[in-house]
């Protein structure tokens, strides 16, 4: 018997080799779950502890890692592949295993159907494992793909429940949780982008899972375009489970000795329930991010215009806001949309990345110095992939634009989408951008991305969805490499790009357009599961919203922003001093706080009676924030309980309230 193992903290994972005869060599995800010891392993191979019941094949294949499809194998094929219909059989005929430290490599190649797929199980320090698979075309023909999965995850039969996202615009991260049954649980998306309604992972439980205990798996696709993922019960009651991209008809063809990186899957175990899941999430994506200076600073406190002038921008007046936000303490000062050539409303000019001369005769450089000069740190809001049919590069490049031959041009918000697969589309927006980021003193870019993809296929009527991410992907590159010290946001009218893949290239995701406070509750705790709170924008915005129409108090608004990344939605220069000095004592906690509310461990929980808690720090030294959502429905509230906490020691409580501020 061969076995190959890796073990982490609190995790193990056990590969065990295939039979000689069996159909296919591909290895057996033998066990993935609560850390083994060192040296332990199965004293037989799985298909010697099982019963042959009647109706099955003499020789009943298992599956596999990678399994196939049309020999008896069960489940789900992580690859549907032909060539003009032939070959769409894969069966590993041979496999070869190669171990590392924390890491094993699998190569699997059938040699009647020349395809070779390699796939490497990485376990970072955080316990969770990342999956990447590599396919090869080795014939001489092309091959057609129709689905390949990023990672196909075995799970155990007590994992009864899936809990995943849903939601749309201003109304992300929306928690649901549905039974598994003999049916396959699935979800996918279209929409081009990560998109609002669907977010590429899920969590995976027992039904005595919850919070604090109890075992749980989560999966997450580390990809910005379209997605799929499924859930599958086997004939034992195992769970399968998929992740990968979500291909259009045609859209991957691989020629000869061609090959396909397929995006990463990051997947994770924890016995200590979604918190522990969540803590070895956000240990991993903290790891993912490339800071300017190679490791996280203090989140700065930020202001962005946009709530506050909309398409109104005045040089003076802008300088007027800047200086009073930096007397607030503000040390981060965004200009949004409205700043580039002719661009007046939402109708016209994106595309044409240049300051606008009505509006800035002299440039930015005059506003952009002037908050230097304030000690705040100058950010500018930019939608690249995105142009408007009335601008200047759209009459002189309509063929850069996704569109259809043939059929109607279609537009949101009166705009279309560049085909970032276009090499010469990345050459001209890394020309605009490397510009604006060589002559101005900008240290943030706010990317923003505001509609899904449609007609998205190039000029040889192919779909590109693929090629369009990872022509993203590298315009980004791009732009990192020559402004290392800049800062990037990755917005999507709010949360319509949150994922892994992404995170690679930029340091902050805008979680939402909704600043009601009382919606970002379930918004931003939703979002937490697999991200930390330093990289999720949460802003105070004005009253009432103008998502909701909602008003909320000032210490609402700004408790709820307060545990991520902290910021103003506002425009200071119209607060009542008594707001003002609310605003300022709130920055100061934050400033005073930020230390511990990121790159620390976080817990949420609830505790009945609409509340909810969150905490974050450690058992020694732990801030929490509990929140009310609705009117009591107790003469007394439920008792808060902090499993984290040590039984044996006694602690004091401090409220946090800044000064000046009623309860």
């Amino acid at each position: 018997m061969t076995f190959w193992t890796l073990h982490g903290n609190g995790v193990s994972l056990v590969l065990e080799a295939a039979l000689p005869d069996d159909v296919s060599q591909a290895p057996l995800l033998r066990y993935w779950g609560p850390r083994l010891p060192q040296d332990a392993l199965p004293d037989v191979r799985w298909r010697d502890g099982r019963a042959s019941p009647p109706c099955t094949l003499d020789h009943e294949p298992m599956h596999s890692l990678f399994p196939g499809l049309g020999l008896g194998e069960g489940g789900s094929a992580a690859l549907r592949a032909h060539r003009d219909g032939r070959d769409f059989v894969f069966a590993a005929t041979t496999a070869e295993v190669t171990a590392w430290p924390q890491a094993l490599r699998v190569a699997l190649l059938d040699a009647r159907s020349r395809i070779e797929v390699e796939i490497t199980l990485t376990l970072d320090a955080s316990d969770v494992l990342h999956v990447a698979t590599h396919l090869h075309n080795h014939a001489l023909e092309s091959i057609q793909i129709d689905w390949l999965a990023s990672a196909s995850l075995l799970l155990p039969t007590a994992m009864e429940q899936v809990h995943s996202f849903y939601g749309q615009w201003a109304n992300e991260f929306q928690w649901q949780t549905q039974t598994l049954a003999h049916s396959t649980w699935s979800q996918h998306s279209e929409s081009g982008r990560t998109s609002h309604q669907r977010f590429p992972g899920a969590v995976v439980s027992s039904l005595i899972t919850d919070w604090h205990q109890g075992p749980c798996y989560g999966a997450h696709l580390a990809w910005s375009g379209n997605h799929a993922q499924s859930i599958e019960t086997l004939d034992d009651g195992t769970r399968a489970w998929q992740l990968g991209v979500q291909l259009a008809p045609g859209e991957l063809s691989l020629a000869a000795q061609q090959g396909f990186d397929a995006p990463v899957v990051m997947a994770s175990f924890s016995a200590q329930g979604r918190n522990g899941l969540m803590q070895n999430f956000h240990a991993a994506m903290r790891a993912a991010i490339t800071w300017p200076v190679g490791k996280p600073t203090p989140r700065p406190v930020h202001l962005n215009t946009w709530e506050a002038v909309y398409f109104d921008h005045v040089e003076a007046n802008l300088m007027d806001f800047a200086t009073q936000a930096a007397n607030l303490g503000v040390e981060r000062f965004i200009l949004d949309d409205g700043w580039f050539h002719g661009r007046h409303d939402d109708t016209t000019s994106l595309g044409d990345w240049w300051p606008d001369a009505t509006k800035y005769p002299r440039g930015l450089a005059p506003l952009a110095n002037h908050v230097s000069a304030l000690g705040m740190q100058f950010g500018l809001w930019v939608e690249p992939e995105m142009v408007n049919p009335d601008s200047e590069l759209y009459r002189a490049h309509p063929d850069w634009a996704l569109a259809m031959a043939g059929r109607p041009l279609q537009t949101a918000r009166h705009q279309c989408v560049l085909n970032t697969a276009l090499p010469q589309v990345q050459d001209y927006l890394f020309e605009k951008l490397n510009a604006l980021l060589s002559t101005l003193p900008i240290c943030y870019l706010k990317w923003d991305m505001n509609r899904d993809l449609t007609q998205a296929q190039g000029a040889d009527g192919r779909a590109l969805g693929i090629s369009w991410v990872r022509g993203l992907y590298t315009l980004l590159g791009r732009l990192r490499c020559a402004h290392p010290g800049v800062e990037v946001e990755s917005c999507a009218s709010g949360g319509g790009r949150v994922d892994a893949g992404i995170l690679a290239y930029t340091h902050r995701f805008w979680t939402s357009d909704n600043t009601d406070a009382l919606s970002r509750m379930d918004i931003q705790r939703g979002a937490l599961q697999f991200f930390p709170p330093e990289v999720l924008g949460a802003h105070i915005g004005p009253v009432p919203f103008h998502t909701t129409g909602r008003s909320q108090s000032l210490d609402f608004r700004a408790g709820v922003a307060l545990p991520l990344h902290f910021g103003l939605e506002l425009d200071v220069r119209h607060l009542p001093t008594p707001e003002r000095a609310q605003v300022q004592a709130w920055i100061g906690l934050y400033k005073q706080l930020r230390g511990q509310l990121h790159h620390s461990t976080v817990w949420l929980g609830d505790c009945g009676d609409h509340i909810t808690w969150q905490a974050h720090g450690s058992p020694d030294d732990l801030l929490v924030f509990v929140t009310r959502s609705a009117p009591t429905d107790a003469r007394h509230s439920p008792a808060l309980r902090l499993p984290m906490l040590h039984p044996e020691r006694s602690y004091r409580i401090t409220r946090l309230d800044p000064p000046r501020m009623g309860v």
